[in-house]
């Protein structure tokens, strides 16, 4: 292993220039060398967890329908029992997150982007084969717990192989490929029942693992591990023959020995660790307090009203917005920024979701009035152009999380945590996710009952404001700069 002058030395320059503006000459000289053809294979394999991840959330919308209606009744759902079916998942994701915190400390992202494939499978296995309700609950746990490593691990290993340049562009593949899975799943809706369809769910992890296995471990977490020359050979393999990559691997190595490798409970009053957790628990809670979760609920009620009667089609549609827009986002990410990306979608979902608001009221009212003995006629022809009216507003809420609150705040998770509590922080950050996931779906319904549909759609909109203030007060910004680079501006060594 090379000395710290060495280091030193190789990140300074050959010329010795210390200074910010040599080694930013240095970084770029490196970078122009860099060829990206086989980080975007180790990207788009490790990408097929996400795209899992969607086959699972998407999975519940066709096969429900199916499950209330079919003939067997060991297998038929209430609308209990459809409820549990599709929300059980994220109890499985949060529990997901713990494992896969401890995992990728253990035996790094590697093997635990692999083992999660076990549960993926052997979830879909138990589905297809189920002779009760009970088995269905099962493996819908299973998948749960499975997308919650995924959700982990892919970002992680994504930030951690890719540089500073296009770091943006491949972290948001992974929410492209959650919505390609969940569209991709409701496209297959249309042909296939809910036993084939479990089938075709069971490919992309089947792949991922084999695939993987071709694949590099983390060069940051190889040297986490004291193994500097398999570190080195990994860069080789991400970065080209062309590039120095001892220049890279003594960067990564500098922020390991400054930082020490393990995790320790009064870590935590290291502002370059409290800090960073904060922000990514608190974006967690805003991302799932948006109402993300409502809207698509309410989706296929929105587009029968405004007269879309083939709403699993609807479903298809709803879906393709989400992958445009996230596509979207993903190309310009390293361009825009990830601080005006947000800034902008919670604009969009703040209005939006204002505009649901008034849509619901407006149908109260509209209710009302007929109860009264108004002309019914008269509700009756309002009723479409307020339909038109939401269905506006929906398409401004997917279009918009898609582009900010969707895949940014899982890319940041990705970017912001020191190299020791990567585990530990993204698994706190994850549990938060899905654990406000199922208290929100869950809960829903309640907060219709107490707020009204308008009043709680109101109160979205003014979570959304406060996400934008949130924003443009704490997020920082993290475009173009390295990992170490972000690891000192919450330590207060380096400005932005």
């Amino acid at each position: 292993m090379d000395s710290q002058s060495e280091r030193r030395r190789l990140l300074d320059g050959e010329s010795g220039d210390e200074s910010p503006t040599g080694l930013i000459s240095e970084q770029d000289a490196y970078l122009s060398k860099v060829k990206n053809g086989k980080l975007y294979l180790a990207t788009f394999i490790s990408v097929l967890g996400p795209m899992s991840f969607g086959f699972v959330l998407g999975y519940s919308s066709p096969a429900i329908p199916e499950l209330t209606r079919t003939s067997d009744p060991r297998l038929r759902l209430d609308d209990v029992q459809a409820s549990w079916f599709g929300s059980i998942v994220t109890v499985g994701a949060a529990l997901g997150g713990l494992l896969g915190g401890w995992m990728v400390e253990k035996i790094g992202r590697k093997l635990s982007l692999m083992f999660c494939v076990l549960p993926f499978v052997f979830g879909f296995t138990v589905i297809i084969a189920a002779q009760n309700v009970w088995m269905l609950y099962v493996g819908r746990v299973l998948t749960g717990l499975a997308s919650g490593v995924t959700s982990l691990v892919v970002p992680l290993y994504i930030s951690e192989t890719a540089h500073e340049k296009v770091r943006g562009k491949l972290g948001s593949c992974v929410q492209l490929m959650v919505v390609i899975g969940i569209m991709g799943v409701y496209f297959a809706g249309l042909f296939l029942d809910w036993r084939w369809l479990a089938i075709c769910c069971s490919i992309p992890p089947t792949l991922l693992m084999v695939c993987m296995c071709f694949m590099p471990e983390t060069p940051c977490f190889l040297l986490s591990q004291g193994k500097r020359r398999e570190a080195e050979e990994a860069l080789r393999f991400l970065r080209g023959p062309d590039a120095s990559v001892e220049w890279e691997c003594a960067r990564i190595e500098d922020a390991c020995d400054e930082r020490g490798s393990t995790f320790q409970i009064s870590d935590l009053k290291d502002p370059g660790v409290y800090k960073p957790l904060l922000i990514g628990v608190m974006m967690m809670l805003f991302q799932q307090l948006t109402g993300i979760n409502a809207i698509m609920f309410y989706a296929e009620n929105i587009f029968e009203q405004a007269h879309f009667k083939a709403s699993d089609l609807a479903s298809v549609i709803v879906g393709l917005i989400q992958v445009v827009f996230t596509a979207i986002a993903a190309m310009i990410m390293d361009k825009a920024g990830r601080k005006v990306l947000l800034i902008i979608s919670g604009v969009a979902m703040t209005i939006s979701t204002a505009a649901f608001g008034i849509y619901f009221y407006l149908m109260a009212k509209i209710k009302s009035a007929a109860l009264m003995d108004v002309q019914i006629a008269a509700g009756e022809e309002a009723h479409p152009e307020l339909a038109w009216l939401a269905l506006a507003s929906m398409a401004v809420f997917i279009s918009g999380f898609a582009i900010g609150w969707g895949p940014i705040p899982w890319l940041i998770m990705s970017e912001i945590f020191p190299v020791k509590v990567r585990g530990f922080a993204s698994a706190v950050v994850v549990l938060t996710n899905w654990s406000m996931a199922f208290i929100v779906t869950k809960s829903f319904q309640d907060m219709m009952d107490l707020l009204t549909s308008a009043g709680t759609f109101w109160l979205f909109s003014s979570v959304c404001f406060v996400n934008v203030i949130f924003t443009m007060v704490f997020v920082p910004e993290t475009k173009g700069k390295t990992l170490e680079q972000i690891e000192a501006i919450f330590r207060g060594t380096s400005g932005p």
